[in-house]
């Protein structure tokens, strides 16, 4: 089954790279641009049974996908199925 993971800085955590977007979106003309933040996707397929896919994607997470104090993460799991963390 399909995976995808999104994972995000924490709110109040400061995002250089979200500001630099920011500042060079505004610089092209798209002043009404704010409060951007840059995070990172992953796409996988698993091999698990459904019940347990969900668990397997959160120790994932937890243990490498996301740097649990200054990001957030969530993930989808086949089709509409999101769980957020």
């Amino acid at each position: 089954m399909r995976a995808k993971v999104y994972v995000t800085p924490k709110a109040g955590i400061l995002d250089p790279a979200g500001k630099a977007i920011e500042r060079s979106l505004h610089t092209l003309g798209f002043s009404e641009v704010h409060g951007v933040r840059l995070g990172r996707y992953v796409e996988m397929e698993i091999d698990s049974e459904p019940a347990n896919a969900a668990a397997r994607l959160d120790d994932m997470c937890r243990q490498l996908l996301a740097n649990g104090v200054i990001e957030d993460y969530r993930f989808e799991i086949g089709e509409g199925k999101s769980d957020e963390r």
